[in-house]
């Protein structure tokens, strides 16, 4: 949705109109890239319906990226940010290493649960991590503070 302009992504790519929220398993999974992280009426969950007892548009938010280290702390407090705001899973992938402009890439990949706390962060190196997310606890969360339900209601036009 988001083109970086400073990168001058906005003279190569098309910003898309739309979000893709996918289901897997049972799970509503809210797709994002990158700089998108940076907008958050981008990911705020949508009501699909009050009367419903499930709510929430989505249960996971998911950010791949190529946020450079000098950013690292922005990316790692929007991450938190976005899982709290949303009562949502947050997982954000970023790159480690140098790219051919010499901007450098901490990584920070990280797994977030709804109240913002950290399940897993990986700096400074490639990883394979797998972890057991639990839509459960994340119905529990929503149940002890059922903050969804005051959310403001919205259209995002293009």
């Amino acid at each position: 949705r988001h083109l970086f302009g400073f990168a001058k992504e906005d003279q190569y790519y098309t910003a898309g109109t739309t979000r893709l929220i996918a289901g897997v398993n049972g799970w509503k999974i809210n797709l994002q890239i990158c700089y998108d992280l940076r907008f958050p009426v981008w990911s705020r969950q949508q009501i699909q319906n009050k009367n419903e007892e499930q709510q929430a548009e989505y249960d996971l938010l998911i950010y791949v990226a190529n946020w450079p280290e000098k950013r690292s702390e922005a990316w790692k407090s929007l991450l938190c940010a976005r899982a709290i705001e949303n009562q949502s899973y947050v997982i954000g992938v970023n790159r480690v290493g140098t790219d051919a402009h010499g901007n450098t890439y901490s990584g920070e990949s990280s797994i977030i649960n709804p109240l913002g706390e950290i399940i897993y962060q990986k700096k400074n190196e490639e990883d394979i991590y797998s972890v057991q997310l639990d839509q459960q606890t994340l119905y529990e969360i929503r149940n002890q503070f059922p903050f969804l339900k005051d959310i403001d209601s919205f259209h995002i036009e293009n």
